[in-house]
C-alpha cells in the first residue's frame, strides 16, 4: 500500500496562523493541525491565570463527557477566556480523556502566550480564545490531505461517492458510513446548531470531493467540522473491536494517571490562589 509523506501547511486567517502537520497514522493522539492567535498575553497576568483554570476544566470534563464548553470570567473584559473540547463520538471515555489531555498539552508549546489557540488530534479537538467563538460557524479550510490515486478503480469511486452522499444526508453531528472497502466519517463541533452543522459538513464534503478526486483516502478539516474517507484500509477512522480488552486495559491505566495528575494540578491551583489572597491582604 502506498503511503504519503508528511504535509506541512501554514494558513493565515484574520486572527490565527494555522500550522498543519498531517500524518498517515490513525492513532487517536496523532497531531493533525494547530493554530495560534497572533495576539499575546503578558506572563503572570490575570488572563494567564484564567486560561490555566479553563484548560484544567477542559481536561477534567473530558473524564466524563465527550464535549463541553466553558467561559472563565475576569474582573476586566480582557481577562475573559472561552474554550471547548470535543472527542470523536466513538471513543471510550478513558480514550477521550487521554486525547484531550494530550491536545491541551500541545497548546502551550505550540502557541506560547497566545490569546487564542486550537489543536486537532485524530481523536479530539481543543480550542480557547479571548474572543467568543462559541456557537459561531467557521467553514474556513484549516487542514487537508489527499492520498495517492493508485489502485482506485471505478467501482470504488462509485462506492465512495455513494458513501459521501450518504454522510451528507445523514443526521446528527457525528456520521459514519461505507462498505467493506470504503469507509467515511464526518463530525461537527458540538456548539453548532443542527442547521449550522449541516451547512459545515456540506461544505467539507464538497471540498473533499473537489480536492481529493480519485485519491485512495482524503481528509478535509474546516474550522468547526471535518469529513474523511478511506479505501482498502488506508486509514481506520473508528475504534477497532479486536484486542479491545487489551486496549481498554491500557486506556484505564492511562486514565488513572490522568486523574492523578489532574488532582495534583487542582490542589496546586488552590494552594497558589490561597497564597495570592494572603499576599494581597498583607500588602494592604
Amino acid at each position: 500500500m502506498a503511503t504519503s509523506s508528511l504535509i506541512l501547511i501554514i494558513l493565515a486567517t484574520s486572527s490565527f496562523v494555522m500550522v498543519t502537520l498531517v500524518a498517515s497514522s490513525s492513532a487517536t493522539d496523532s497531531f493533525i493541525y494547530g493554530g495560534c492567535s497572533q495576539i499575546k498575553y503578558a506572563a503572570g497576568s490575570q488572563f494567564e491565570a484564567n486560561l490555566n483554570s479553563l484548560l484544567t476544566s477542559l481536561v477534567n470534563s473530558a473524564t466524563y463527557s465527550a464535549y463541553n464548553k466553558f467561559k472563565i470570567m475576569g474582573s476586566a473584559p480582557q481577562d475573559v477566556v472561552y474554550g471547548l473540547y470535543q472527542c470523536r463520538a466513538d471513543l471510550a471515555m478513558p480514550d477521550c480523556a487521554t486525547c484531550v489531555a494530550q491536545a491541551v498539552s500541545h497548546l502551550g508549546p505550540l502557541c506560547p502566550q497566545a490569546c487564542g489557540a486550537a489543536v486537532q488530534l485524530d481523536g479530539c479537538f481543543a480550542k480557547y480564545d479571548n474572543v467568543s467563538f462559541i456557537g459561531a460557524e467557521d467553514k474556513a479550510v484549516v487542514a487537508k490531505k489527499c492520498g495517492p490515486s493508485d489502485d482506485f478503480d471505478a467501482g470504488q469511486m462509485a462506492r465512495r461517492e455513494a458513501m459521501l452522499d450518504g454522510l451528507s444526508r445523514a443526521g446528527g453531528p457525528f456520521r459514519v458510513g461505507g462498505s467493506a472497502d470504503v469507509q467515511g466519517v464526518a463530525q461537527c463541533v458540538g456548539d453548532l446548531s443542527n442547521g449550522q452543522c449541516q451547512d459545515c459538513l456540506t461544505e467539507a464534503l464538497r471540498q473533499l470531493k473537489a480536492e481529493c478526486g480519485g485519491a485512495v483516502f482524503g481528509d478535509m478539516f474546516l474550522g468547526k467540522c471535518y469529513a474523511r474517507y478511506s479505501t482498502n484500509g488506508a486509514h481506520a477512522y473508528t475504534q477497532p473491536n479486536h484486542d479491545h480488552s487489551i486496549a481498554h486495559s491500557d486506556s484505564e491505566k492511562t486514565f488513572a494517571i490522568v486523574l492523578g495528575l489532574l488532582a495534583g494540578v487542582a490542589l496546586l491551583i488552590i494552594f497558589l490562589t490561597f497564597l495570592r489572597r494572603v499576599s494581597n491582604r498583607n500588602g494592604k
